[in-house]
Formats: C-alpha cells, structure tokens, sequence
C-alpha cells in the first residue's frame, strides 16, 4: 500500500520537472492536475505544495478516509470513486468543487456538504454497505425525501445527482419527489429530467395542496409516477385541450 504524499508526486513526475528544469517545490506549485487511480494508496498524506490542484483523481485505490485536502481551495473536481471511503468529510474548504464522485464506497451518511455551494455533480451510486444499511442524507436535519428541499437549497447549481444502486431509490415516488425539489437538477440517475414532466408534477402537486387546503381535510393525495411517462403525457395532453391554449415546448441539450 502507499501513502499520496509530496514524494511520491515527485517521483511519479520526476522526467518532466527535469525537462523544464525546476525544483521539486517549484514544479508542484504548477500542478494542476494529479492521476493517481488504481496505485493502491490507501492514505492522503501532506500534498499541499500543490497548491493550484483543480483536480484531483484518485479513484480505485483503497482510501478509507478523505483528509488533508483543506489547502486545495481551487480544486473543481475530486474523483474519489471505489475506495473504502465511510465518511463524507473534510470537504468544507473546496468552495470551488463543482463535480464530486463518491460511488463504490461505503458511505451510510451524505454529509458535511453544506459550504459546497458551487456543486454542480454529486455521484453516490453503488455504495457497499452491510445488509440492513442504508444511504441517509444527514438525519439530523433529513429525515425522509420529503424534506429534500432544505438539502437542495445548499447546491443551488446541483445539475447531475447519481444514486443508483441505493436503497433510496426504492422509496415511493423517489424520482418524483426530486424531481420536484431541486429545480436546476438535469440528469438523475443517469436519466434526463424532461421540463414539461417536471412543470407538470410541480402544478400536479400544487394543485392538489391548495385542494387539501381549501378542504382541510389533511389528507395527503398522491401525484403520478414519472415512470409512468404514458399516464403524464395523457394527462398533460387532456389539459392542454381543455385550456385550448398551445402550451410552449422545451428542449434539453445537456451536450
């Protein structure tokens, strides 16, 4: 096993610091990028004369725990997929990181996210836990996707979120529900998000709030699946012709 330290940077790069004739110290402050997957490190250990890092690979290693990262607050992107990871921790200095892989671990709890407010991706796909265990966004404030939105308002660019393979995507009306709370959200689970889908749920649903309300009755009324992609569009096409109005189209070019 081996430890991702400044020595180990240095001799992984040693040719080409010598072909532009610097110093260990001075060619590591000009890296941005490091590939270190699949080198069977198992520790992050001091790697902060990197200080302009903005990317950072280090998936398919044996890593059990995200640390000494505080000085990297340029780093965008952080590929940490197939570790040993248990934790979400340590994150809260990289103000930039947009794009986050956190899949194949063994991660029970999505925490310590809340200062990451300019990430666009969250991967948390296949996690390997113990049977009986499941994937939680922090219980101290979530305790079911119905309160997704005060989790979503932290990522207000959150653009891709990838859970497959957890059991939260076995709860009832789990796409519907996400879809609804986090509006800037495109790709979930590898799916796109269509908008005329997406309007149609979030009117669906306030719709049938205000009637609970206007009723008082308390009782909860269940909108459609959007796996039921035939049952929405029947309806939103039925809707369309009682307005009698052309309804505007959407297009999604996520490119």
């Amino acid at each position: 096993m081996a430890c991702l330290n400044a020595d180990l940077i240095a001799k992984s790069v040693n040719r080409l610091r010598k072909k532009r004739g610097l110093s260990y110290a001075e060619f590591l402050r000009t890296l941005t990028h490091l590939h270190f997957s699949n080198k069977n490190i198992e520790d992050i250990g001091d790697i902060s004369m990197c200080r302009n890092l903005t990317v950072l690979y280090l998936y398919d290693n044996h890593i059990t725990q995200i640390c000494n990262l505080g000085f990297a607050s340029n780093l965008t992107h952080l590929y940490m997929q197939n570790n040993n990871i248990t934790r979400v921790e340590n994150l809260s200095n990289l103000q930039m990181l947009s794009k986050l892989y956190l899949g194949g671990n063994r991660i029970t709890v999505v925490e310590g996210l809340e200062q990451l407010s300019e990430l666009q991706e969250l991967h948390l796909e296949n996690q390997r836990l113990a049977p009986g265990e499941t994937l939680l966004f922090d219980p101290r404030t979530l305790l079911s996707l119905a309160e997704l939105e005060g989790v979503f308002g932290l990522w207000p660019q959150l653009l891709h979120m990838d859970l497959r393979g957890n059991p939260a995507c076995k709860t009832p009306k789990y796409r519907d529900r996400l879809i609804t709370a986090c509006k800037s959200l495109e790709v979930l689970d590898g799916r796109e998000i269509n908008e005329l889908t997406r309007q149609f749920l979030i009117n669906w649903k306030a719709s049938k709030e205000a009637k609970m309300k206007r009723n008082n009755t308390g009782a909860l009324i269940p909108y459609p699946l959007t796996n039921d992609l035939n049952r929405v569009q029947g309806l939103t096409s039925t809707a369309v012709q009682r307005r009698k109005k052309p309804q505007p189209s959407f297009h999604t070019d996520l490119g």
